[in-house]
């Protein structure tokens, strides 16, 4: 669980200190009784006033985080390890805790705006007596940044037959996914703490939280407990002169009649950002046919026991590199590479606003069921956004599979930080002649990799491919 990078932001230390003789081992030579001048004690005095709630950089590629919601409200009393806010990441959300008591005394970025990595998001104040002083800072941090100027748009020219606008309906809420098997618990560190001590099934109880996330409030309530924490009152901090509402850029002006300009997402906007970045990187693609009638039959003896297509593909990947390495390495200096001492697979997962590569760390030393079932819950974290960090940054190797869409080739995009990225098509049957000219219809699909072309070359691409080729069409090996 991450936690806030908290400051003493006004510390006062002094130091007094006097020592007559530096040196304790000279003595003086004006006298024989003379003895060595001891160094009096150093007291330091140390005054804790406000510390700042920092934004937490939750990956290596985080540069600023969103406020999901605040768990605490300003005035309350927080207690070590106590999770005070829920930060969006570009991949998750995750609960930020805090280090040290005191009390919330300001909220500095409120519940759906973004700062960035290491910007102050509250404040933390040690006393009542400070929560004034706590205000007053606030309140000059968020006046201290210019509004931004206006500007001002120009009306679009008006047709000489305009066209009915179409009014646009909406963007569909999000439906709220029905689980198929047991319900998902979400719930805070600290409120699973509290389950376990006051022995209550979690799994029972309704959370109140954002997204039915558990608080600690919601199994005191099941426990039957009434809060102690106290709360202090806090006037509501003097809000800064509001910022002009920012006009419409002048490009607007020349959108279509009905159009609606959507901000990104914090996870697009993290997406748009590494498909930009790769194309810094020079790359190539090879293709190559691999006959599946062998791995069907293995998935249909499998698929009963959970274990998914992509599972199987993914397994026989990571055999695959094990014999490559080469592939399985990247370059992020242009001036050196690195042969990763481990072999972690990041499958692309298509979710509800975004995309995102949960992580099957040493895929190769998984066997296929167990590999199958770390799959699955990491599909499962990753489309309630409760991916750890570890769990989505730390791929070498990419897999991106369509082939369940019934598409029968594409072309994947290189993620920065790897070495290559395979995407799998559509197996299809496929009529094909043999050395003698007989024909025969045997199922194919179509694989594509993209590389890095500073690492990558195309003899290594066609080994690798090969030895894909081989597994695939004699999966034996992956079961065992």
């Amino acid at each position: 669980m991450a936690s806030p990078f908290l400051s003493k932001t006004a510390t006062n230390i002094s130091f007094s200190s006097s020592l007559s003789n530096p040196l304790p081992w000279r003595f003086s030579h004006t006298s024989s009784a003379s003895f060595p001048a001891k160094p009096r004690r150093r007291i330091s005095i140390v005054q804790a006033k406000i510390r700042e709630i920092f934004m937490p950089a939750l990956s290596s590629t985080m540069t600023e985080g969103k406020i999901v919601s605040w768990v605490k409200s300003e005035g309350d009393v927080l207690s070590k390890g106590e999770s005070v806010v829920v930060v969006e990441s570009d991949k998750a959300d995750m609960d930020v805790e805090t280090f040290y008591d005191g009390i919330l005394a300001a909220i500095v970025v409120g519940e759906g705006e973004t700062a960035p990595v290491g910007a102050a998001i509250g404040l933390l104040a040690d006393t009542e007596e400070e929560i004034a002083e706590a205000k007053a800072k606030a309140a000059k941090s968020g006046s201290s940044s210019p509004p931004p100027a206006a500007v001002a748009p120009s009306p679009p020219p008006p047709a000489s037959n305009p066209a009915p606008a179409i009014a646009q309906p909406p963007p569909p809420a999000a439906a709220k996914a029905v689980p198929d098997g047991p319900r998902k618990i979400v719930a805070t560190p600290y409120a699973k703490k509290l389950a376990k001590q006051h022995k209550v099934d979690i799994g029972s109880v309704v959370g109140t939280g954002p997204s039915g996330r558990i608080t600690p409030a919601d199994v005191e309530s099941a426990a039957g407990i009434t809060s102690t924490k106290k709360s202090v009152t806090v006037e509501p901090a003097t809000p800064a002169a509001a910022a002009p509402k920012a006009a419409t850029p002048a490009a607007a002006a020349n959108l279509l009649p009905g159009s609606t300009i959507v901000p990104f997402t914090t996870m697009q906007a993290a997406v748009s950002k590494n498909m930009v970045e790769s194309l810094s990187v020079p790359t190539f693609r090879v293709g190559y046919p691999v006959t599946t009638d062998a791995l069907d039959s293995l998935y249909e003896k499998v698929k009963p026991k959970g274990v998914t297509m992509t599972a199987i593909l993914a397994k026989a990947a990571a055999m695959a590199l094990a014999q490559h390495p080469v592939v399985n390495a990247t370059c992020k200096d242009g001036k050196s590479f690195t042969y990763n001492s481990n072999i972690n697979i990041a499958v692309a997962v298509a979710i509800n606003g975004g995309l995102i590569t949960p992580v099957l760390q040493d895929a190769d030393k998984l066997d296929l069921y167990l590999f199958s079932q770390k799959w699955k819950e990491l599909v499962e974290k990753a489309r309630s956004k409760q991916l750890q960090p570890h769990e989505y940054n730390s791929g070498t190797f990419t897999l991106s599979n369509l082939g369940m869409f019934g598409v029968d080739r594409f072309d994947a995009i290189l993620p920065p930080g790897q070495g290559a990225i395979m995407a799998v098509g559509a197996s299809k049957p496929t009529v094909i002649a043999d050395a003698d000219g007989f024909f025969s219809v045997k199922s194919k699909m179509l694989v594509n990799v993209t590389a890095d072309h500073r690492i990558i070359y195309g003899a290594d691409l066609a080994a690798f491919l090969q030895t894909f080729a081989k597994i695939v069409e004699n999966p034996e090996s992956l079961t065992l």
